[in-house]
């Protein structure tokens, strides 16, 4: 490898409290929504549930010691509004004292806490009065993010408030392939716009608290058309990227929604502001509230055609396994091609240099963005145990070494990132693919819970100890 990084480049790892924590019913804590998702027949591979997890919450002063052995400089995790305010009712202080160990602990290893506010588990009694399709919601949404601010804020200095608000709520609310279930396109555009307005309600109240570095995390793509000169093509191209990528960045970034979704969408009130309707007046002035960082995550580009793909039994599935409801597509296809390169366990294509174009592009089109951190970024694959009790993880370590020099390549090309985090720490359960897909470059043995660190993990190590010009140390 060949990089370069400026001065006080942040390297980390990432995880979710829903997919590592377990304790799903213990001191204090309710069920989210993938709490009761996870129980619906069917919903969840093998009938997986959250119940133990990785077993974080019992095992976190031990998985903090491993990020330290590793030398990572931060740890992004989210915290469980479901634990920490279990039925959206009193503060439960057991699950804030988890959390408030869990960040001395980091900082006791050096380690910088990075907070992630909202990554889909919203407590479930809040999706009985309506979920993010209530208004409501978004409001219960700052309330939340004020109580974690006022047990964490003078330790936690990074405050991301949502992480991939595309999946929960087209996936969630949409597609129904993620918490929690439901197949109605006006509650997930409803759920999109609520997460906004929620978002930009906790960034208000936080920096009126004294927050100082306020975010916001995005799952961002670059929309490819399979045939740049077939106008069906150009066209699908184009309202995929609205979904994906600007319906969420114009109105954090531009305080509006873009035209052309506006039109797109204008069944389903994103259209116009009125005082009763979805959006209404002061709306977008609150969503965008000027943020300190933008977090990206990013695993594969897409390439889109507006037209069926052969063979396929339903044109409207997304090859990688995300459905995109066919509402928003009107009379159009939207179909997801391959290229014919290397794939992950999850079909997703190995393509390192759509993270630089991605990176790049991000400053070209959006100049008044704040500095990105790469929040997300990984493989899953089949791992296979050596008979030394090694993980010999050849294709997850390319796949990590590679995207970072894309990183480095879009820093000399231009782009600010100041920051790089792998999906994810540990192997953990993957949403609707239970423990059937491993991320992790620590594998966890899901019989004994035994934490054991991949090839991956030690040559992320190394490169963390090379860009601080420090001699290598090894990993056991």
């Amino acid at each position: 490898m060949t990089t370069s990084f400026p001065p006080g480049f942040l390297w980390g790892s990432a995880t979710a409290a829903a997919q590592i924590e377990g304790a799903a019913f213990e001191d204090g804590k309710e069920a989210s929504i993938w709490d009761a998702f996870a129980r619906v027949p069917n919903a969840v591979l093998n009938g997986d549930t959250l119940d133990v997890a990785v077993d974080h919450y019992h095992r976190m002063p031990e998985d903090v010691a491993l990020m330290k052995q590793l030398g990572l400089h931060s740890y992004r995790f989210s915290t469980s509004w479901a634990r920490i305010r279990p039925g959206d009712r009193d503060v439960n202080p057991a699950g804030l004292d988890f959390y408030s160990r869990l960040v001395d602990q980091l900082l006791e290893a050096g380690i910088l806490p990075w907070l992630t506010l909202y990554h889909w588990d919203l407590p479930q009694a809040v999706e009985e009065t309506g979920g993010w399709a209530n208004r409501d919601t978004a409001y219960r949404f700052r309330d939340y993010a004020e109580i974690v601010y006022g047990a964490l804020g003078d330790r936690v200095q990074h405050w991301t408030t949502f992480n991939e608000p595309f999946c929960s709520s087209f996936l969630g609310y949409a597609a129904g392939v993620h918490a929690p279930g439901r197949r109605e396109p006006a509650a997930a555009i409803a759920a999109v716009h609520h997460q906004h307005l929620a978002h930009g309600l906790a960034v208000q109240r936080l920096r009126e608290r004294g927050a100082q570095n306020l975010g916001i995390t995005l799952n961002l793509t670059n929309s490819i058309p399979l045939d740049a000169g077939d106008p069906v093509d150009v066209e699908a191209a184009r309202r995929f990227d609205g979904l994906q990528n600007t319906i969420f960045l114009d109105p954090i970034v531009r305080g509006e929604y873009p035209a052309d979704v506006r039109r797109d969408l204008a069944e389903f009130g994103l259209d116009e502001v009125t005082e009763t309707g979805l959006v209404r007046p002061g709306d977008l002035e609150i969503i965008s509230q000027p943020i300190d960082f933008l977090g990206v995550n990013h695993y594969h580009d897409d390439v889109v055609s507006g037209h069926p793909l052969e063979g396929a039994d339903d044109p409207h599935l997304v090859d990688t396994g995300r459905p995109l409801s066919s509402p928003f597509v009107g009379s159009e296809y939207i179909t997801f091609p391959l290229r014919g390169l290397p794939r992950t366990a999850m079909g997703w294509e190995v393509n390192p240099a759509g993270l630089r174009t991605l990176l790049v592009r991000l400053g070209h089109e959006y100049p008044d963005l704040p500095p990105l951190y790469v929040t997300e970024n990984g493989a899953a694959y089949d791992d296979e145990v050596a008979a030394d009790g090694a993980i010999h993880d050849d294709l997850r370590t390319k796949y990590v070494l590679d995207h970072i020099q894309a990183v480095s390549d879009a820093i000399a090309d231009g782009a600010d990132v100041r920051g790089y985090f792998v999906w994810s720490l540990l192997d953990n359960f993957e949403w609707a693919w239970g423990y059937g897909k491993r991320f992790g470059i620590v594998r966890v043995d899901y019989d004994t819970l035994e934490r054991t660190p991949k090839d991956s993990a030690i040559a992320y190590s190394g490169v963390i100890k090379e860009a601080a010009g420090a001699v290598a140390s090894p990993v056991s």
